[in-house]
């Protein structure tokens, strides 16, 4: 009970993933993008036209800030809450869900800005040459507003593993590596592996980025453990491989102490300029 006589509100702690969501939140700034692109792509040409274009790209938008509103609600009542650092990220992530929305309200203006065919040709024609470059502004502003979904996206998943990496004692359980399997998903890490499969029979071959050959067991197992992504195989002859979250930090972790090299984390802006606010 509360001082004011009123029941206490708890939440359950959840038991979370984190590199997990960090993979999860790489995609949804991944997704973004795609987004991103598409709006930067279209032309504001008022009509039937630009409508058909702008509805998908709305529900696309409101369906990506339900996906970003899941992961805020999952991170802000699991474990990660006690990392230090968490707090930042939230933060961030909270912006995202802002930003998104701003863009899919600068959507539905571009919505309402476009005329439609009417009788009266001469008002048809006066509202099409205002609307066109009120349009082409909005659309301008929504692009910009999600690239800044995109920032806080990848922002807040590389915050996850940073506040991991500087607090250790909140790591997850990672499996440990041979020589050869550490070997292996050193040089997946670096960037240009891929599975190669032979018409006839199935064969599979995996290649680093430096032409050598990574051998199938110490493959294997790094796949089982999720520290490496590999691709369905489909119909595809060639899937490119990469390193999963849990797998960088497995590499972070596991390797001998070295002195560090990388710039300091980029900084974000806070939650209302990060969304683009203007005075």
């Amino acid at each position: 009970m509360t001082r004011s006589g009123e029941p206490a509100i708890t939440t359950s702690i959840r038991r979370l993933d984190l590199p997990v969501q960090a993979e999860r939140l790489q995609q949804l700034g991944t997704d973004f993008a795609t987004l991103k692109n598409a709006i930067s792509n279209l032309t504001a040409h008022p009509g039937s036209e630009l409508l058909e274009q702008l509805t998908p790209k709305i529900t696309q938008t409101h369906r990506l800030i339900g996906r970003t509103l899941e992961r805020l609600a999952e991170l802000g009542t699991s474990q990660y809450t006690a990392v230090p650092g968490s707090s930042a990220s939230l933060a961030v992530l909270s912006s995202v869900v802002e930003s998104a929305s701003m863009a899919a309200a600068s959507l539905a203006s571009a919505i309402a800005a476009n005329p439609l065919d009417t009788a009266d040709e001469a008002d048809h024609k006066a509202r099409r040459s205002s609307a066109g470059p009120r349009q082409a502004g909005l659309l301008t502003e929504a692009a910009r507003l999600v690239d800044l979904s995109v920032t806080g996206c990848h922002y807040v998943a590389d915050g996850i593993l940073r506040n991991l990496r500087a607090h250790p004692e909140h790591m997850p359980l990672l499996p440990r590596l041979t020589g050869a399997q550490y070997t292996a998903l050193e040089k997946i890490g670096q960037g240009g592996t891929r599975v190669f499969r032979s018409l006839r029979g199935g064969r599979e071959t995996v290649r680093a980025g430096d032409g050598s050959t990574i051998y199938a067991k110490p493959f294997a197992v790094l796949a089982e453990t999720r520290l490496i992504r590999v691709p369905p195989r489909g119909t595809s002859l060639v899937l490119d491989v990469t390193v999963t979250a849990a797998g960088q930090l497995v590499l972070d972790m596991h390797k001998p102490a070295r002195t560090p090299t990388s710039a300091p984390p980029k900084t974000m802006p806070p939650a209302t300029a990060a969304a683009g606010h203007r005075r």
